[in-house]
């Protein structure tokens, strides 16, 4: 018997495949940098906040959203600086 994915379901798996799409995208940027002074990283970081408030996001909204990320990250990383 196959499980079929309800509305929600599939809801948060485009919305975990359009973060997964994001990060490989910039994982080989990072990978092909020619301006190894300028992190990829912290521009991505800044592109999409401002992408996000183009499209109507909250300056407090964004700003909130970025903060908890940063700070729910050591939990997941289990104490490691980079996945091993």
């Amino acid at each position: 018997m196959t499980h079929q994915l309800d509305e929600g379901d599939e809801w948060q798996t485009q919305l975990y495949e359009a973060a997964y799409r994001f990060s490989v995208s910039l994982r080989e940027l990072n990978d092909t940098n020619p301006w190894p002074e300028n992190p990829v990283l912290g521009q991505a970081i800044n592109t999409l906040a401002t992408e996000l408030w183009d499209r109507r996001f909250g300056l407090t909204e964004i700003r909130t959203a970025l903060a908890e990320a940063a700070t729910d990250l050591p939990r997941y990383a289990a104490g490691e600086e980079y996945r091993p």
